[in-house]
C-alpha cells in the first residue's frame, strides 16, 4: 500500500547573487527548495516559500523482490498439453484445458494451451505464487490468466524462459461489469518479478490489469494491446524490468480517482519503451518518476500535432493518423507530477508533460518533442534541477506560476517559450485544438532564482499575464521576429535583482525590467532589422567584454542585464565583427573581439538605460 507523509513548513531561501560567467548559477539549496512547492508567497515572490512536502512511498514486500526458484519444494506442477493440463500436486484442478487454483501455495507452469485458461480463485489468507517457466497460453473466449480472488498473486518469470499469453478479439465469459477485460486480469494485488520474459498479446482490450495494486520488480515484458497496455487501478509501481508497451490507447495507467490515497503511479527504475495511441503514462492521481530509462511516443509523435482550425488532432498534416481530440500526452497526472531522475525521451502529439495540478522537476535528463506544450501544469511548475531539452513545441513551459530554481533548460517553441497565464495572448486566443484551459484563477508569476535557461521562441520569449522576477541564473532569449510579440512580455512588473539576462528579438513589443529593479539593465531598439548571426557586442570604453552574443534569428532589439553593468560607467554597443571565442548557445565568454560597426555609446545613470519601441522611454 502507498504511504503518504505530509509535512508543511515555511523556510527562507537565500540566493547567492554573483556574476554569471558560465552556464549555471549557484543557488543556496534548502529542503524546501528541492521539495514540491504548492504555494508561493506572492507578496515577496522570491524570498519566502510555503512548501507542502508530499512523499508517496511504495512498500515492496520480500516476496515482491525475491522470485521463487524453479522446482521449489512443495510446488504443484502444471504441465500444459495443448488441450489438456496435467496437475502434479495439490490445490489445483484441471477441467480439460481450464485449470482452477483454489488454494494458496506455489504453482509452476510450462507448456502450451491452444485454447485454455488459468483461473485463481482462493479463500485462503496466504498468497499464491505462479511461476511461468516456458508457457504459451491462448484463450479464445476470456482472459488466459484470470485472478478472481486471492490475498495477493506473485507471478514469477523464470530466468531463461520465454512466456506468451494471447487472447481473442472477443470475450464470451464476462460478468455484469464487463470483466475480465485484459489478457492477464486480476481483481486483487498482483506482482510480476523474475528474470525471464513475457509477451502479452491483448487482442480484445487491455494487456495486464489489476483492480487493486500492480507492482513490477523485474522481467522482460512486452505488451501489445488494442486498448491500454498495463493498468493498476489503485497503484501501479515499477521498480525494475525491461518493458515494451504498444497500446492503441494509454500505455501505462492508474484509474482510481475516488480515493485520495490511491490511483498513484511510481516508477523508480527499469527500461520502458512505450508507443501509445493516447497517453504514454496516465495517472488518476500523483505520478512520480524517480529513475529509469524511458522512450515514449504518443499519438504518432509530435508530427501529429493539433492544427488550428481543423478541430481535431492531426489531419491538417499529410500522413497524420490521430484523428480525435482525445489526450495524447507523454506523462499525464490528475494531481502532482514529479520527475526526480532518470532519462526520458518523449515524442508526443499532445503535451509532453501535463498535470491538472503541480509539476516538480527535481532532476533527470528530459528530452522532448511536442505537438503542443512541452510542460503544462494548471497550477504551478517548479524546476529545481535536471536537464530539459525541448526541441519542438507550441508553447514550451506553461502554468499559472512558473518557478525556476536550477537546472539546465533549452526550449524551442513556435509560440511562447515560457507562458504564465496560457491562451490569453494574441497568438493563441483563436482557440487552437487541444488548447489548455487553466483551472487556477488569480495572479500569474514567472520567477527565475537560478539555473540556465535558453529560449528560442516564435512568439513571446517569456510571457506572463502577471509579474516576472529574476534573482539569479543565466537566461538567453532568442525571441520573435514579428512585432506582435516580444522577447519579454509581462503585464505586471519585472523585478530583476541578479543573474545574467540577454533577450533579443523584434522591437515592436520589446520590454525591459521595471525601474524598481536593483540590478542595472540596458535596452536598445535598433534602427533596422539585423540578420540572423549578426554579432552583438557590448564592452566598456576601456575594452572589457560585457556581452558577445550571436542571435540565431533576425532581430531589432537587444536587452542586457548583468552584474558587470555599473552605475556611472560608459559602454559601447557594436553590431557585427568577429570573435575568436567559442559560442555556447550563441554566448561567447572568451576570445578576442574584432569590432564591427559601432551603433551607440551610453553611460549607466539609472536602473534601466536606453529605450524600446514597445516599452517607451526607459532611463537615459
Amino acid at each position: 500500500m502507498k504511504k503518504i507523509r505530509i509535512l508543511t513548513l515555511i523556510t527562507s531561501i537565500s540566493i547567492a547573487i554573483t556574476a554569471c560567467t558560465g552556464n549555471t548559477a549557484d543557488v543556496v539549496q534548502t529542503e524546501a527548495a528541492s521539495a514540491p512547492v504548492n504555494t508561493v508567497s506572492t507578496e515577496v515572490v522570491t524570498s519566502t516559500v510555503e512548501a507542502t512536502i508530499i512523499s508517496n512511498e511504495v512498500d515492496y514486500d520480500s516476496e515482491d523482490l525475491t522470485p521463487i526458484e524453479l522446482n521449489a519444494e512443495g510446488a504443484t506442477i502444471l504441465q500444459l498439453n495443448s488441450d489438456s493440463v496435467t496437475v502434479t500436486g495439490t490445490g489445483a484442478v484441471a477441467d480439460g484445458s481450464r485449470v482452477t487454483i483454489s488454494s494458496a501455495g506455489v504453482y509452476q507452469l510450462s507448456g502450451i494451451l491452444t485454447d485454455g485458461q488459468i483461473i485463481i480463485d482462493t479463500q485462503d489468507e496466504n498468497d499464491v505464487f505462479l511461476i511461468l517457466a516456458g508457457v504459451d497460453i491462448t484463450s479464445r473466449s476470456s482472459s488466459p490468466i484470470y485472478i478472481v480472488r486471492a490475498p495477493k498473486v506473485i507471478l514469477t518469470l523464470a530466468a531463461g524462459f520465454e512466456n506468451i499469453v494471447t487472447d481473442n478479439e472477443s470475450y464470451t465469459n464476462l460478468d455484469g461489469s464487463g470483466e475480465p477485460n485484459a489478457a492477464i486480469f486480476s481483481h486483487e494485488d498482483l506482482t510480476i518479478n523474475g528474470d525471464g520474459s513475457l509477451t502479452v498479446n491483448a487482442n480484445y482490450n487491455n494487456g495486464i490489469a489489476s483492480k487493486d495494486d500492480l507492482k513490477i520488480t523485474g522481467g522482460s515484458i512486452t505488451v501489445n494491446a488494442v486498448n491500454d497496455g498495463i493498468k493498476g487501478k489503485d497503484l501501479l509501481a515499477i521498480l525494475d524490468g525491461n518493458l515494451t508497451v504498444n497500446a492503441g490507447a494509454d500505455g501505462l495507467q492508474s484509474t482510481n480517482a475516488d480515493d485520495v490515497e490511491r490511483g498513484f503511479i511510481s516508477i523508480s527504475g527499469g527500461t520502458l519503451t512505450i508507443n501509445a495511441g493516447l497517453d504514454g503514462i496516465q495517472s488518476a492521481a500523483d505520478l512520480e518518476i524517480i529513475d529509469g530509462d524511458f522512450t515514449i511516443i504518443t499519438g504518432g509523435g509530435s508530427g501529429n500535432s493539433s492544427t488550428t482550425g481543423g478541430g481535431i488532432w492531426g489531419p491538417g498534416s499529410e500522413g497524420n493518423t490521430n484523428t480525435t481530440l482525445e489526450s495524447a500526452k507523454g506523462l499525464k497526472a490528475a494531481s502532482n507530477l514529479t520527475v526526480s531522475g532518470g532519462t526520458l525521451n518523449i515524442d508526443s502529439a499532445d503535451d509532453s508533460i501535463h498535470t491538472n495540478a503541480n509539476v516538480f522537476i527535481n532532476g533527470g535528463n528530459i528530452r522532448m518533442s511536442s505537438g503542443d506544450d512541452g510542460i503544462h501544469a494548471d497550477e504551478s511548475l517548479t524546476i529545481n534541477n535536471g536537464e530539459i531539452n525541448l526541441t519542438q513545441s507550441y508553447e514550451g513551459l506553461e502554468s499559472a506560476i512558473i518557478t525556476i530554481n536550477g537546472g539546465t533548460i533549452h526550449i524551442v517553441s513556435s509560440d511562447d517559450g515560457i507562458n504564465a497565464g496560457g491562451g490569453a495572448d494574441s497568438s493563441s486566443t483563436g482557440g487552437r485544438p487541444g488548447q489548455n484551459d487553466f483551472t487556477r484563477s488569480g495572479d500569474y508569476f514567472v520567477t527565475v532564482n537560478g539555473g540556465y535557461l535558453y529560449v528560442d521562441a516564435g512568439g513571446d520569449g517569456i510571457d506572463t499575464n502577471g509579474s516576472f522576477a529574476m534573482t539569479d541564473g543565466l537566461v538567453l532569449v532568442n525571441g520573435p521576429t514579428m512585432n506582435n510579440n516580444g522577447p519579454l512580455d509581462y503585464m505586471g512588473t519585472f523585478t530583476l535583482s541578479g543573474g545574467f539576462l540577454v533577450a533579443v528579438g523584434s522591437s515592436g513589443m520589446a520590454q525591459a525590467p521595471s525601474t524598481d529593479s536593483t540590478q542595472y539593465s540596458v535596452i536598445q531598439s535598433l534602427s533596422s532589422v539585423q540578420t540572423a548571426g549578426t554579432m552583438v557586442h557590448i564592452e566598456t570604453t576601456s575594452g572589457e567584454n560585457i556581452l558577445t552574443f550571436l542571435p540565431i534569428k533576425s532581430y531589432q532589439s537587444v536587452l542586457l542585464s548583468s552584474p558587470d553593468l555599473k552605475n556611472g560607467e560608459s559602454y559601447v554597443l557594436y553590431l557585427g565583427g568577429s570573435s575568436t571565442g567559442t559560442a555556447v548557445d550563441g554566448l561567447i565568454t572568451d576570445g578576442e573581439y574584432t569590432p564591427g560597426t559601432q551603433i551607440t555609446s551610453f553611460t549607466i545613470s539609472s536602473i534601466v538605460t536606453g529605450e524600446s519601441a514597445g516599452g517607451g522611454r526607459r532611463g537615459h
